[in-house]
């Protein structure tokens, strides 16, 4: 598995083999696990470097550059930012908006998780997360956040 430096640094590949046949979208969970390389990352690469079929949500580049720069700075945010803007980025317009409003009632489910959830019906897409607020979810590909034991 490629280090958190080398995967801002490599390109992706156009389609890797275990990403969904559809559009893909990555919460800012999965991408976050994916630039720490933590244990999941494996499990979201094939989304994230099959950038012809991947739609990143705005809130999403939002909420990842602004934990990438709090936690890593500047520079390393705005590779990943980088990153993620090699996909399409759908913005909050207002029929996203009003879509992931009604998400959020129906599903019960914060305004980021809404925006996500609601962008990802909206394009068809399928969503790969490690949050469990989307288990069980129709269209939703979830794994479990790995326990990480501190020695």
């Amino acid at each position: 598995m490629s280090s958190p430096s080398r995967r801002l640094r490599e390109r992706p590949r156009p389609n890797p083999p275990d990403a969904a046949p559809g559009p893909n979208v990555v919460d800012s969970s999965a991408w976050l696990e994916y630039f720490a390389d933590e244990p999941n990352a494996a499990h979201f690469a094939p989304a994230i470097e099959a950038v012809a079929r991947l739609v990143v949500p705005s809130i999403t580049l939002y909420e990842v550059y602004k934990r990438l720069d709090t936690d890593r700075g500047r520079a390393y945010a705005q590779r990943g930012a980088a990153q993620m803007l090699q996909g399409h980025v759908i913005d909050l317009d207002a029929h996203v908006a009003l879509t992931a409003a009604q998400t959020s009632r129906a599903e019960r489910l914060p305004m980021a998780d809404s925006i996500i959830l609601a962008t990802t019906r909206l394009n068809h897409a399928t969503l790969w997360t490690q949050d469990d607020h989307f288990k069980n979810m129709a269209g939703v590909r979830y794994f479990p956040k790995a326990v990480t034991r501190h020695r």
